[in-house]
């Protein structure tokens, strides 16, 4: 594959990155300068979680965010001999690749499930894969960067793409058609909701109703309605509507409030959750939903937030906005 200058630029350029198998020194190479690889997702706080779930030999795991895959190896890892894994992910492009890396790897069906849902369908989804129960569950809340890092997907303005940012493309509507037919009111209270962007009031009129058929189209629309911001807020604007858009898109705060209201349903007497959050829309859901359960009597214990170190910050600066909750059912 050819490209202009030293060193591969777009992300279907970086070809070696997305063949980790044949390249492993690259890779080593990105991920020592604090970068992810394309095509490739770092899972986060993975030894806090491997902590607070304690997961065991002979139990059953859910993943309900499978992703790349990282987080299910390690709880993989530990529930064996004996235990099984069920791991969900709504991608219908990312969800078949992960799938076999983690085949490739050993984990063969009756150790391993894989289902496409999302996991406000976790409840289904146990039933149908003949799980019981489960002793664990952990949900990882955030965009893979598989998701964010490829143009095609709509999500970043990293590189131009089609304004899309629907986790499954096969459903519901593109996100350029979602904002083309908003009102300016709705579109603020979302900005504001969603992403607690400050100058919503200010970018709502702007945008609303308008029809942005590219992730760079929006950018530019963004970036000329706060003239008088310096590079850096003008930027943190930027992430924040594409983060309200994405979790509008995809109806993240419902099938987030689904999950929370049947969890208790899922998990066996003493189960363990552990919820991965990045955004405090989210974060608020969760800590009321564990909350409740304990003042109910379902959770035996409920956690405080616990926070990426500042040594995972530095290595993989996508894991600093990252909230950490987890919950123990009563036996």
């Amino acid at each position: 594959m050819r490209y202009s200058g030293k060193y591969p630029r777009r992300f279907e350029e970086k070809y070696k990155e997305h063949q980790p198998a044949r390249y492993g020194e690259t890779l080593a190479k990105v991920l020592a300068s604090g970068k992810t690889p394309a095509g490739m997702h770092r899972p986060i706080m993975v030894a806090e979680i491997l902590e607070v779930l304690a997961p065991q030999p002979g139990e059953a795991a859910v993943d309900c965010t499978l992703g790349f895959g990282g987080h299910a190896q390690e709880l993989l890892a530990r529930v064996l001999p004996g235990g099984r894994l069920l791991g969900l992910d709504a991608d219908p492009i990312e969800l078949p690749k992960t799938e076999g890396r983690l085949r490739s790897l050993g984990f063969e069906e009756n150790i391993l499930t894989v289902r496409r849902s999302n996991f406000a369908g976790l409840l289904q989804a146990l039933w149908d894969a003949e799980f019981k129960g489960a002793d664990v569950i952990l949900a990882d809340l955030g965009a893979s960067s598989m998701q964010l890092d490829n143009p095609e997907r709509g999500f970043s303005v990293k590189n131009e793409g089609p304004l899309d940012m629907r986790i499954n493309p096969q459903r519901g509507e593109p996100a350029s058609v979602f904002l083309a037919r908003m009102g300016a009111a709705t579109l603020q209270e979302l900005l504001e909701e969603n992403a607690d962007e400050p100058h919503a009031a200010t970018l709502a009129p702007v945008l609303a109703g308008n029809l942005f058929s590219t992730t760079k189209a929006l950018a530019g629309a963004v970036r000329s309605a706060l003239p008088r911001l310096n590079k850096d807020e003008s930027d943190a604007s930027l992430r924040r509507v594409f983060q309200a858009l994405r979790i509008a898109v995809n109806d993240e705060f419902s099938a987030l409030e689904t999950f929370l209201r049947n969890l208790p349903s899922c998990l066996n007497p003493g189960g363990r959750v552990a919820v991965l959050t990045f955004h405090s829309g989210e974060d608020r859901r969760v800590k009321k939903a564990f909350q409740v359960g304990r003042r109910e009597g379902v959770y035996a214990e409920i956690s405080d937030v616990l926070r990426p170190t500042m040594e995972e910050r530095r290595a993989n600066p996508r894991s600093t906005p990252a909230k950490l909750r987890w919950a123990r059912r009563k036996r």
